[in-house]
């Protein structure tokens, strides 16, 4: 085999997001791509900000001499003082250039993270349901992912998180709004954590990093707020793109920054710079690191996402679905009607609606919608929605 077989069976349990992406490519072929409902992927369509594209055309009619040349793996000084301003605002701690680092979307920041930090066998905490490939990544770097389960709102479970924390313990990952259920960790929630961390660590001797994995932090609705993880915990670090804020998933931009009070932060954000450059991101993309310089704020009208959710949710719960109201980010994650909700995804597919079995993210018996997407697909969904719990009732 060409492959390792570490790989051929991390490729058997990969993402359910491509799976059911790839069979909606299928049914589009087959049956046109008007009648076929495809919800599996969180592929924002909506354009990015006019003063996106604005700064976009800008940068791309620079022609001065040696803008495209090799930089700090860090990234652009000048962009990264730009970002450390704005982030300095949100979270209300003194964030410099120096605490910073440009990466290739948060993806690329989670690598370098995971890399810097992990020794052989060292465990993540991460909380049920979660993005797949943090286990991915974990494994990457010699480390261990380690489900910790959430209640039923998919709130924090505390007790949880204390039971799953021991001396392997390296650090959490929180993910917040979230993916795929929308739910947003209160200040309290954050702040419990928080508290946990630091009394573990104390204890045993062994700092835990909190680390944030923030690209939906600016996608939240009614007046709920994304408390940023640097404002409550010192051994945090934050990730985060720009894929979702301004649309822009297929740019691979965005930064992790160090809090400044972090334990041995130097080190850490030595580390940082050389995981970079040796995983071959080497740095962010010239081009679109001054975009991100010139945007500073901007982000997209999170009003139309608002009325998508507002839209499904009713509809799915004139149905009878049971699902958490999302509170940010642009995803439902209902409870399916049987227990089994690959076959009730394969159900939905039949009636030609895509959805992404709840098994991807670490939690049989729940199914992902995403909802960023044209209005008549989601409004063509609704048919199958119906029809197929019909089915079950």
């Amino acid at each position: 085999m060409a492959i390792s077989e570490k790989v051929s069976g991390f490729m058997e349990k990969s993402s359910w997001i491509r799976k059911m992406f790839e069979e909606g490519i299928s049914l589009k072929k087959q049956f046109g791509e008007e009648n076929v409902f495809d919800l599996s992927l969180g592929n924002p369509v909506i354009e990015p900000p006019d003063e996106v594209q604005a700064a976009l055309v800008q940068a791309a009619k620079d022609i001065s001499p040696g803008l495209h040349r090799y930089m700090p793996n860090a990234g652009l000084q000048d962009v990264r003082e730009a970002v450390a301003k704005t982030l300095s605002n949100e979270c209300k701690v003194s964030i410099s250039a120096n605490d910073l680092v440009m990466v290739c979307g948060a993806a690329g920041g989670l690598n370098i993270t995971l890399k810097t930090l992990l020794d052989n066998e060292d465990e993540v905490l991460i909380f049920a349901p979660y993005f797949v490939e943090y286990l991915f990544y974990a494994d990457n770097h010699g480390g261990k992912a380690v489900a910790v389960k959430t209640h039923d709102d998919f709130t924090l479970d505390m007790d949880a998180l204390k039971d799953a924390l021991n001396e392997k313990t390296k650090a959490v990952i929180v993910n917040s709004p979230n993916n795929p259920t929308g739910v947003v960790y209160s200040r309290e929630e954050l702040q419990q954590l928080a508290e946990i961390l630091k009394v573990h660590s104390e204890e045993t001797g062994k700092t835990v990093y909190l680390i944030s994995d923030d690209p939906y932090q600016k996608i939240t609705f009614d007046g709920v707020e994304a408390v940023n993880i640097l404002e409550l915990y010192e051994n945090s670090i934050y990730i985060t793109s720009h894929s979702k804020d301004i649309a822009l998933p297929g740019e691979r931009i965005g930064y992790v920054a160090v809090h400044p009070k972090c334990e041995d932060a130097g080190s850490l954000m030595a580390g940082l710079i050389f995981s970079n450059r040796v995983l071959g991101f080497v740095n962010a993309p010239a081009l679109i690191q001054r975009v991100i310089k010139n945007v500073q704020g901007v982000t997209v009208d999170v009003e139309q996402y608002k009325k998508k959710r507002d839209f499904l949710y009713g509809e799915l719960t004139r149905i009878g679905y049971d699902v958490v109201k999302p509170q940010g980010a642009f995803y439902f994650f209902p409870k399916s009607p049987i227990d089994d909700e690959v076959e009730f995804a394969r159900k939905l597919a039949e009636k030609k609606v895509l959805v992404v079995p709840g098994r991807g993210f670490g939690c049989p018996g729940y199914f992902r919608i995403s909802y960023c997407l044209p209005d008549s697909v989601i409004e063509g969904s609704i048919a199958g929605f119906e029809s197929t719990f019909n089915d079950f009732h």
